[in-house]
Order: C-alpha cells, then structure tokens, then sequence
C-alpha cells in the first residue's frame, strides 16, 4: 500500500502563509494533530515512512509513529514546491497581482516567477520518487507512508491517480488526514 499525509500545523498555516522551502516548524496545534493522528492510524501498517527533509514534516512524521519500529528516511525529492521570492506572503488567495494565486485557482495556467518551482518540475521530481523509490517497494508488497506538504502531495495524487492539471487540488489537503493511493 502507499500512503501520504500532510504535516501538521504551523504558525504560518494560521496566517495563511505561504510556506514552500522555508523551514517552518510544528506549532502546538500542530504537535497535537500529528498525536491525534498517532491514535486514530495506529491500526494501519507501515514499513517505512519516506519524509521530506523540512522540519514540520520530519516531527509529524516522528510524532506519529512514535512507539513503532518504523524507519523514517528523508529525501528531497519529498520537499514542498518552492515559491522562491512568494514565501512568506500571506493571504494570498486575496492578492490578484500575486502570481502564485494562479496555482491555486487555474494550476494549468500556472507560470512559475521570481525564484518559484513550475509545476512541471515539481511533478517531474516527485515522479522521480515514485517510479524509483515508492513503485517498486509497494510491487514487493510493502506498506509505505510519505510523510509530505499540500503541493508536493498534490502533485504525487495527481501522478497516481492520473488527474488532469486542473484538479490539482481536487483531494484535499488538509493537516494529517491520511490518504491511501495504492
């Protein structure tokens, strides 16, 4: 089976800002719902757990497989989609003149501008997880959880299931919620 699951929460998700590579760590709030977490997938098997290197989700990946013999291995193939001089903007979604709004609303019409990851690279590098890391691990019959960020996660959701650009973010990506892929 393969499955992900998005961080808990931080300050900046309480802002709404955007977090891409800055390394934001877990607030409270954050610690709790990755605890919460912990309790209510404590029946579901992993071997290993794939986790971006990003400190928020390497302590939701550690909080939630606290008491388990699961190996925690990090790779950045697994970071969240970078939104280079944007990072640190807040409410976005309120900004028109903010061209990261585009990745949210029309992702297919998404272009990539001072210092951010396109969409193509970003699902060009968590394709490259997939076919070389998670594909061949779940064919041997393992359990994997990636331990990710709403866009990285996305893009991953979209590579399995195979949805067209414009339902990017047709999941959902809501703090540890568990999603099975496979």
């Amino acid at each position: 089976m393969l499955y992900i699951m998005r961080h808990g929460k931080t300050d900046w998700n309480m802002r709404h800002k955007l977090q891409g590579k800055t390394d934001i760590p877990l607030n409270d709030a954050g610690r709790q719902m990755a605890k919460d977490a912990r309790e209510k997938y404590l029946g579901i098997n992993f071997d290993v757990c794939y986790c971006s290197p990003l400190s928020r989700a390497r302590e939701t990946a550690a909080l939630v497989l606290e008491g388990r013999n699961v190996p925690v291995i990090y790779d950045d193939r697994l970071t969240e989609m970078g939104f280079g001089i944007y990072e640190g903007i807040e409410n976005v979604f309120e900004k028109p003149e903010c061209p990261v709004r585009t990745l949210f609303f029309e992702p297919e019409d998404y272009i990539a501008q001072g210092g951010a990851e396109s969409l193509e690279e970003l699902i060009a590098r968590t394709g490259s997880f997939l076919t070389e890391t998670a594909y061949p691990q779940v064919r041997e019959g393992k359990d994997i959880l990636i331990m990710g960020h709403g866009a990285m996660n996305s893009a991953l959701i979209g590579q399995v299931r195979h949805t067209p650009l414009k339902d990017f973010w047709a999941e959902g990506i809501e703090n540890c919620r568990l999603i099975k892929l496979l």
